[in-house]
């Protein structure tokens, strides 16, 4: 599934965002680590994208890591992120979208656990929480 950018002007996403979620989400930038909001949440439910409510990530694949932000093995569905090539900073890393509106969300390494050996890294400034049952 290609990615689907909601047609929103950058002035309309600033407004809606706010600055910090609009720095993360929109220009890609990093919230500092162990400072977020979900890094240590382990509420049963689902994570979604705080720009359009996209559902990303299920409680089920958290899990604690070191690095600082909350840590996924693998997104609810596959469609459901999209992932590109991030050269910036002098790293080559892989960078996380949201497939729905073309939000930053984090990025992905293969050093997390089992089943799928991905660690998602995900700004918790791009997330919103659903309780399960809600």
């Amino acid at each position: 599934m290609g990615e689907v950018r909601e047609a929103k002007t950058d002035a309309e996403w600033r407004a809606e965002l706010g600055a910090d979620r609009y720095a993360v989400c929109r220009q890609a930038a990093t919230e500092a680590p162990f400072s977020g909001k979900w890094y240590r949440h382990h509420a049963a439910g689902t994570y979604a994208c705080t720009a359009c409510g996209n559902p990303l990530f299920g409680s089920a694949a958290k899990f604690d890591s070191p690095c600082g932000w909350p840590s996924y093995f693998q997104p609810l569905a596959p469609e459901a992120v999209s992932e590109h090539a991030d050269t910036s900073h002098g790293m080559r890393r892989t960078e996380v979208r949201c497939a729905q509106c073309g939000s930053h969300l984090g990025h992905v390494f293969p050093d997390g656990p089992q089943p799928t050996g991905l660690r998602y890294c995900i700004n918790s400034l791009a997330l919103d929480f659903k309780p399960a049952g809600e």
